[in-house]
């Protein structure tokens, strides 16, 4: 049971490493090393708000299953 437990987390974190560098594609070098936008503000949409929400859900899932696995293998 831990076994699977732990794969699922190697899982869900390669998941998660995903996911976080295709959003950080998104955003220019100038923000990158802290410059700013000029003030535009940016609406998520379409697959830029499915990726964050996705993420979001992974975040937790991990979490959620860090908490189980720690209590199981306790």
């Amino acid at each position: 049971m831990k076994t699977y437990l732990f794969l699922a987390q190697i899982v869900l974190a390669a998941a998660l490493i995903v996911l976080v560098t295709v959003q950080a594609k998104d955003a220019g070098l100038s923000q990158m090393f802290g410059g700013s936008d000029l003030g535009v503000g940016r609406t998520r949409r379409g697959v830029e708000k499915t990726l964050f929400q996705a993420t979001i859900a992974l975040g937790v899932l991990f979490v959620l299953l860090a908490i189980v696995t720690v209590r199981i293998a306790g």
